[in-house]
């Protein structure tokens, strides 16, 4: 019998860790050193040189470090990964890496509010522009392309109003005019969407959320082909020096061995309550990829495994119905991350979003009632009676 390359949910456990080399410890080890030493000066002069593999020092390269990156760049079908102190670190690390003054950017219909902040920094201190588009169709990314655009950023699922952008139709348009396409992979993990298996370049994960999954970790991934990644490890990390810390590295490793379970269980939830949140009458609007009525659907089941762990939605009445609302709930917390175990619920328009002006939120479909909801793993039962209760008393 040929032996055949392991799936996921065993490459999440096992890939790239051999234990003889590590005095037979099952778990990988945590190399937690600054620093490492040579055996003479010209060994150092050689690895400084490139002309010697080995460690230097941990901004450059760490064991735990590069056992996440090469499990993650594994699951992503990527050539190489580089991880990051933050999930920013990792976009400004990627989107400084591949600009310079005077270049152009072509993001989706809505992004996470800190990159939105970031787009902003670069354009008023670098003079690089950027322009959002809804991306539906490839005549308006044709027609949005400029001279000078350095690379598509697209966030899909779009955080926070659930929009998806279908990969394999940007990768073919940028493809032809030798442009990069970057993914934020966020909200789906490698377990539900691998851009990278649909044309795109480079993706990103802030793998504070589902790749810890235990909601006490803050760090970035990127990965992408062996020369990009090679690029972006030589300069913008190297240089500005956004590293994840070894102790960070090896509780992600730990975070990855259930993200498969993990990940069944909060499509599972959420998929529950997505049906009671559809038939309540308080509900004013839903959006969610898996529900046969959102306008993308097709595209989810063309790209993505699941529908995935969250659920934006928005309630009759005001801002002040909604932050009620959100004050009744008992089990669900308040709070701005997601993925993790524990349920959370966040108000965009003045939270996550609150930086981006809002006009453009607006523009975004970010009003004063949405909602994100990240499903966390407790019994969808107790979900669902929270958000009734507190349905009850507004």
């Amino acid at each position: 019998m040929n032996y055949k390359k392991p799936r996921f949910e065993t490459d999440v456990i096992h890939y790239g860790y051999h234990a003889e080399e590590h005095q037979g410890s099952l778990v990988p080890p945590l190399y937690q050193t600054s620093t490492f030493t040579f055996d003479s000066a010209e060994q150092g002069e050689r690895r400084f040189a490139g002309k010697e593999e080995g460690y230097i020092y941990s901004r450059l390269g760490n064991p735990t470090v590069k056992m996440l990156e090469e499990r993650m760049a594994a699951l992503e079908n990527g050539e190489a990964a580089l991880a990051f102190a933050s999930g920013m670190a990792a976009v400004s690390a990627v989107l400084i890496a591949l600009t310079k003054s005077g270049d152009h950017i072509l993001c989706s219909q809505g992004v996470y509010g800190c990159t939105f902040g970031l787009l902003e920094l670069m354009k008023d201190k670098y003079q690089i522009d950027h322009d959002f588009s809804q991306m539906t169709s490839r005549e308006i990314i044709e027609n949005q392309i400029k001279p000078n655009t350095a690379c598509i950023y697209i966030e899909t699922p779009i955080n926070p109003t659930m929009k998806l952008v279908d990969l394999q139709m940007v990768a073919d348009v940028a493809k032809s005019r030798g442009i990069p396409v970057v993914v934020d992979n966020t909200f789906c993990s490698p377990y539900l969407q691998t851009p990278i298996s649909h044309g795109c370049d480079i993706v990103i994960h802030s793998a504070t959320k589902y790749i810890c999954g235990h909601g006490d970790v803050i760090a970035g991934i990127v990965v992408g082909g062996k020369e990009i990644i090679g690029q972006i490890s030589m300069t913008t990390q190297k240089d500005i020096g956004g590293i994840i810390s070894p102790f960070d590295a090896w509780l992600l490793l730990r975070g990855l061995k259930t993200l498969p379970i993990r990940m069944d269980r909060h499509c599972e939830n959420t998929s529950l309550i997505h049906e009671f949140l559809k038939q309540h009458p308080k509900v004013d609007r839903i959006y969610y990829p898996g529900d046969t009525e959102h306008p993308d659907f097709k595209i989810m089941k063309k790209q993505m495994k699941k529908s995935g762990g969250l659920i934006s939605f928005s309630i009759k009445g005001n801002k002040e119905t909604s932050q009620l609302f959100m004050n009744q709930l008992k089990l669900i917390k308040i709070a701005v991350s997601l993925g993790d175990a524990e349920t959370l619920i966040q108000h965009p328009a003045t939270m996550t979003h609150a930086v981006v002006p809002k006009e453009d939120r607006i523009k975004m479909g970010i009003d004063d009632t949405l909602l994100r909801l990240s499903i966390g793993l407790e019994a969808w039962e107790d979900i669902k009676e929270d958000l009734e209760q507190a349905f009850e008393r507004i």
